[in-house]
């Protein structure tokens, strides 16, 4: 489980890198790598969107735990 957490949190940042330089400089990396609405842009936009799902769901479980 420590593993998906770690690959969950890393999409989490990416995700949230390429907001930040969406919202500072206008510029879309995942676009810029992949092209717009292509099929791959897609899977990592999913892809993050899920890992931050889990996220949420790490972090209910880490403040029960406590």
């Amino acid at each position: 489980m420590e593993t998906l957490q770690k690959i969950c949190l890393v999409l989490t940042i990416i995700g949230a890198i390429n907001w930040g330089l969406i919202g500072i400089l206008d510029l879309n990396v995942v676009s810029l790598l992949f092209g717009e609405k292509t099929v791959i842009s897609n899977i990592v936009y999913t892809l993050v969107g899920i890992a931050g799902i889990i996220n949420i769901g790490i972090l209910f479980n880490h403040i029960e735990s406590h």
